[in-house]
């Protein structure tokens, strides 16, 4: 190079930086979703607004703001725009250990896998792991998702390895469940009873002194015992408010029904619900009967939180994933805003990660935008009944720390006539985590 032009070449230089630091101030935002029906429940937004995306959070909602300060803007008109969807009952511990089930096991499933293709971002695994395996749950699963995943600590040590292991009062320790916690608050936001057969209250009285230890709500599947033991005394004397009852439009052998014979719900589950009790849907592949949901839902007594149960028997069954669940409440006349909060700041509440489902400027940009269609659609039950709907929600794009993990009709991606010519990588790599996606 010519000693001249050498020398204007740090000149040069500072232009094109110069130039670059004009454009990015005359475009501050990543990602501008214009022109959807922002529904978001915490900050009180139902209606019409764009939503500015910087640096993986909220930057700006507002009714209108201008594209050119965005580097890709994505036209919303018609949709929805809500905070990333939580669901706090599902079972991702995957793993290969053979007779494991839901704890490291072949029936649950990956979260990626599932998460992003709903709107959801929060993924709470239920139970899966105990005090005594959480930290391979952290390292195999947690660590290596880019769906943000908590859990529920199994009041069994061991965690849900189906059988004669969850049925071992020997293992469910109140002590070693509560100090497991403490080690990781914020990821481990809850304590979960599930499959106990017996009349024995010790594993519910167990877990509720975990929680009270450990700041941290129980969820209850409640087992099954001949007779049946008392759900009015589960959910008026040894449930705390704040505590969840999961699969509430179930009918299973040796759990009493919240609905009775006379097609009633029964009055101390109204009563619990004041006392702050909370009511989950806990879909999965044998919990959701329209003979307890329609009664339940014309008397007004709705849920608390939408969840899947999610696992490989139940998104291959009746429940299939969160928005068939969510469609199922919409058609029974849950209000699409309660739908919404019910997967979004509800859950966030209840689970007490309250920087989580909401679209507050300065939060992470977990967000989610849906189409509600209109048609003639079908829905099944878990005893396989089938009742008509006429709406149902389909995503269309998730977003995850402010980057698109999910989109379903290319609203986020470049024309290909637009894209350079040259040929791209053939072996594809996994997008590396970054900070802002920690949990």
């Amino acid at each position: 190079m010519p000693t001249r032009l050498r020398s204007l070449l740090p000149f040069v230089l500072a232009g094109l930086a110069a130039l670059c630091a004009v454009e990015a101030s005359a475009q501050p935002y990543a990602l501008l979703i214009k022109g959807g029906h922002v529904i978001d429940p915490k900050n009180g937004r139902d209606g019409v607004m764009d939503v500015a995306i910087a640096d993986g959070k909220v930057a700006e909602v507002a009714a209108s703001i201008d594209a050119a300060k965005a580097r890709k803007v994505v036209d919303a008109t018609g949709l929805y725009v809500t905070p990333g969807l939580i669901d706090i009952h599902a079972h991702v511990f995957f793993g290969t250990e053979p007779d494991a089930y839901l704890s490291n096991g072949l029936v649950a499933v990956p979260p990626d896998s599932h998460s992003f293709r709903s709107g959801q971002t929060t993924l709470v695994d239920v139970g899966g792991a105990g005090w005594r395996n959480f930290a391979q749950f952290k390292t195999n699963i947690i660590d290596t998702s880019k769906t943000r995943v908590l859990s529920f600590l199994n009041i069994v040590g061991s965690g849900m390895k189906g059988g004669p292991v969850e049925q071992n009062l020997g293992d469910m320790d109140a002590k070693l469940t509560a100090l497991r916690i403490k080690q990781h608050p914020g990821l481990i936001v809850g304590i979960k009873v599930a499959h106990f057969q017996g009349s024995e209250w010790d594993p519910v009285d167990r877990a509720v002194q975990a929680g009270t230890d450990a700041n941290v709500p129980v969820m209850i599947d409640f087992g099954g015992n001949n007779p049946p033991l008392s759900l009015d005394d589960l959910l008026n004397k040894h449930l705390r408010p704040g505590d969840i009852f999961t699969h509430m439009y179930a009918h299973v052998r040796g759990r009493m029904p919240i609905v009775n014979e006379r097609g009633q719900v029964e009055p101390y589950v109204i009563a619990a619900r004041k006392r702050g009790v909370i009511f989950d849907v806990g879909h999965g592949g044998g919990s959701f009967l329209w003979r307890q949901a329609v009664p339940a839902t014309r008397q007004g007594f709705y849920p608390d939180v939408i969840s899947t149960d999610l696992h490989t028997g139940s998104m291959n069954g009746g429940m299939k994933d969160i928005l068939n669940t969510m469609s199922k409440l919409l058609n029974l006349g849950m209000p699409l805003a309660d739908v919404i909060k019910a997967n979004t700041a509800r859950a966030a509440s209840v689970i007490k990660r309250e920087d989580l489902g909401h679209l507050g400027v300065g939060s992470e940009a977990d967000l989610a935008v849906f189409a509600v269609r209109k048609g003639e659609f079908g829905f099944i039950d878990s005893s396989g009944g089938r009742m008509p709907g006429t709406q149902k929600l389909e995503c269309e794009l998730t977003l995850r720390a402010g980057q698109v993990v999910w989109d379903l009709n290319g609203r986020a991606a470049a024309d290909w006539a637009t894209m350079p010519t040259e040929p791209q990588g053939g072996n594809a790599t996994r997008p590396r985590r970054t900070s802002s996606q920690e949990q």
